[in-house]
C-alpha cells in the first residue's frame, strides 16, 4: 500500500434528513490538499465556518458524536468520518448545510459507495501515523466499558457487545484496516436503538428524522397494542409489527450487524484523532463518549510524545548546510545569525543547531549575574530555521527575505543558558501558498523542550 496521503477524486453529494434534528441536509465532500484533514464547513450560517474534524472539538455524545468550534456545532459525524477514514481518505472539507449530517439509512454504505465510485487522489505528503508505545485503556467499571489500545505494525479492532439482551446475545466484531472490506462488510451495518429506549426519545420530541428505514428496532418485552399505536402515528406507518424480536419483520444484514455498526462507530470517533493508527484496538461495549474519551487520550499522549526531539544530533556528522552555506541563503549577519548548522531538511521540516556559548552579546545585559538567552531570540532563531526551509523550496538563484505575519500558542518551558546546544525542530502546518509559510516550531535543549511556537511568515524576493 502507498504511504501517501490522499483525498477524492471529485466532489461527491448527499442528500438525506438529520436523525435527531429532522431537518432536510444537503452534503458536499470536497477534495482537500495534503495536511490539511478533515474539516466541516456550515455552509448555511454567514461566514461558511469550519469546525475541524478532531476530538479536541466533541462537545456532546448523548445521542451521536457533536463538535463544536466558537458556537458552531455539527452532530452526527461519525458515519461519515468512518466512510472517509476507513476507505483511505486523509483530507476532505465536507460543507453541510443543516447542523447534521444526513442519517441516509442508517448505516455509511451510501458513504463507501459514493467514495469508491469516484476514487482517491494520491498527494505530495507522507501519511502521519501514531503508535502508542504501550498499552492505553479507558475503562468505566460501571457501565463494563474497556477500550485498549496495544502497540502494532497495523490496525485492527476487535469488538465484543453484551447488553444482557436476549434478542443480541452475546456479539462479536473484527476489523483489520488494509486487509478487511470496509465497503462490503462494516459499511452497511446500521445503527440500532432497544424499543424501550424509543419511547422517551419521542415523548421529548427527538429523533425528528428517524424511522423505521435508518435503524434497527430490536424489541425485548412485549408490546401493547396502545404501544403500537402511538408507534404507528409516530413513525406515520399503519403496518406496524413485531417479528423475531425487531420491529416490522427486519432482516439483518449481518448475524452480528448491532457489533458490527459498533465498530462502524468506534472507527469513525478514533479518526477524530486526526492521524492514523498503528495500534491493536480491544473493544468491550463501546459508545461515543467511551470511543471519544481514548481518542482524547491518544492526542494527549501524542502532543507529550511531542515534547521530545524528532531528530537525533551527532555533532560529529557532517550538516547538511553549514555556517557559510547559512550566510549565502540568509541575509542576518553577526551579531543576529543566531543558527550554526542544518542537520536535516526534507520538503516540509528541518532541524537546526545552535551552539549557545558565554560570548553572546545579548549576555551582557540578560543578566549579568544570571545570563539567559532571551525568549524573543528564540523565537527568532526558530524562525531563521524555518527561513532556511522556506528558502529551499524557493526559486534557485534568487535571494530572499521573511518577514513575521504572526506569532501564535508560544509557550517557554525550559530556560537556555551558555554552554547549552539548541535543537530547533521546524515542520510546515500546511502547505506554502502565494509565499506565506506556517510552521509549528520546536526548540530543545538535550531531550528537553525550551520553547515552541506556531509561526507564520511571508517570505518576499529581494530586489537586486
Amino acid at each position: 500500500m502507498t504511504n501517501k496521503q490522499k483525498t477524492l477524486n471529485q466532489p461527491i453529494q448527499f442528500s438525506g434528513r438529520g436523525l435527531h434534528t429532522g431537518v432536510a441536509v444537503n452534503m458536499t465532500v470536497l477534495p482537500a490538499p495534503a495536511k490539511h484533514g478533515i474539516v466541516f464547513r456550515r455552509t448555511d450560517l454567514e461566514g461558511q465556518p469550519e469546525i475541524p474534524a478532531l476530538s479536541d472539538y466533541v462537545t456532546d455524545t448523548s445521542r451521536s458524536t457533536t463538535i463544536e468550534s466558537n458556537g458552531v456545532k455539527i452532530s452526527t459525524i461519525e458515519h461519515i468520518m468512518s466512510a472517509l477514514w476507513m476507505s483511505g481518505v486523509d483530507n476532505a472539507i465536507i460543507e453541510v448545510d443543516a447542523p447534521e449530517v444526513p442519517i441516509m439509512d442508517g448505516s455509511a454504505k451510501a458513504y463507501a459507495a459514493e467514495i469508491a465510485r469516484v476514487g482517491l487522489a494520491e498527494l505530495d505528503a507522507e501519511i502521519e501515523y501514531y503508535t502508542p508505545s504501550e498499552r492505553i485503556s479507558y475503562v468505566n467499571e460501571e457501565r463494563g466499558i474497556i477500550i485498549d489500545i496495544f502497540p502494532d505494525d497495523e490496525y485492527s479492532i476487535s469488538l465484543h457487545v453484551d447488553y444482557g439482551s436476549k434478542v443480541l446475545g452475546n456479539q462479536y466484531a473484527t476489523f483489520t484496516y488494509g486487509k478487511d472490506d470496509y465497503a462490503g462488510q462494516i459499511a452497511p451495518c446500521r445503527t440500532f436503538v432497544f424499543l424501550h429506549e424509543i419511547f422517551p426519545l419521542l415523548q421529548h420530541n427527538l429523533i425528528k428524522g428517524g424511522d423505521l428505514d435508518n435503524a434497527i428496532v430490536v424489541v425485548e418485552k412485549p408490546v401493547s397494542d396502545d404501544e403500537l399505536n402511538y408507534l404507528r402515528n409516530a413513525f406515520h406507518k399503519e403496518d406496524i409489527r413485531i417479528t423475531g424480536g425487531y420491529l416490522n419483520n427486519l432482516e439483518l444484514r449481518f448475524v452480528n450487524e448491532p457489533a458490527r455498526h459498533k465498530l462502524l462507530d468506534l472507527t469513525g470517533d478514533l479518526a477524530l484523532l486526526g492521524i492514523r493508527i498503528k495500534g491493536r484496538v480491544m473493544a468491550t461495549r463501546p459508545g461515543h463518549f467511551a470511543n471519544t474519551e481514548l481518542c482524547k487520550m491518544l492526542r494527549k499522549n501524542r502532543r507529550m510524545a511531542g515534547q521530545k526531539p524528532r531528530y537525533s544530533y551527532d555533532p560529529t556528522q557532517k550538516p547538511i548546510y553549514d555556517l557559510n552555506q547559512i550566510r549565502e541563503c540568509l541575509p542576518h549577519r553577526q551579531p543576529f545569525l543566531l543558527i550554526d548548522k542544518i542537520m536535516h531538511i526534507d520538503e516540509g521540516s528541518i532541524m537546526g543547531i545552535k551552539n549557545v556559548t558565554y560570548n553572546e552579546s545579548f549576555f551582557a545585559g540578560h543578566f549579568p549575574e544570571e545570563p539567559v538567552m532571551p525568549g524573543v531570540l528564540l523565537i527568532e532563531a526558530m524562525a531563521q530555521c524555518g527561513g532556511m526551509l522556506a528558502m529551499n523550496s524557493m526559486e534557485k538563484g534568487c535571494k530572499y527575505s521573511t518577514y513575521f505575519m504572526k506569532i501564535d500558542k508560544v509557550r517557554f518551558k525550559h530556560k537556555v543558558v551558555p554552554g547549552d546546544t539548541l535543537q530547533f525542530e521546524l515542520r510546515l502546518i500546511e502547505p506554502i501558498r502565494r509565499g506565506i509559510v506556517v510552521l509549528e516550531a520546536k526548540a530543545f535543549v538535550a531531550d528537553k523542550l525550551a520553547c515552541e511556537a506556531e509561526l507564520m511568515a511571508q517570505v518576499t524576493k529581494i530586489k537586486e
